[in-house]
């Protein structure tokens, strides 16, 4: 009786991608708060910015949130994600609000 070990497409795509699975769901639903905790303080601050400005930073977190799926299968997804955030909280300074050491 042979053994099969051939692996499905589904298989050997998981194992390419380390993060794939249940740990890359639960990563994904991290950084997914955290862009649109950045959307939502985007919202709060819309009267300061111009509607292009405004139009600009929705559509990048808009596209960050639909490929977020997929930047957490990468093996560099934490510095991928990272660099996003840092990007998006030059605009939204979210940072700013919620870093302990400005809190008096």
């Amino acid at each position: 009786m042979a053994i099969k070990t051939r692996l499905t497409s589904v298989e050997a795509a998981m194992s390419h991608w380390p993060l794939a699975g249940a740990s890359c769901q639960c990563l994904a639903a991290f950084f997914r708060e955290e862009f649109i905790k950045h959307h939502q303080c985007l919202e709060q601050q819309r009267e300061y910015f111009s509607a292009l400005a405004i139009d600009q930073a929705e559509d990048a977190l808009q596209k960050i949130l639909a490929d977020l799926d997929h930047l957490c299968q990468r093996d560099d997804a934490c510095d991928v994600v990272a660099q996003l955030l840092k990007r998006i909280d030059l605009v939204t300074n979210l940072s700013a609000w919620t870093d302990p050491e400005t809190l008096h």
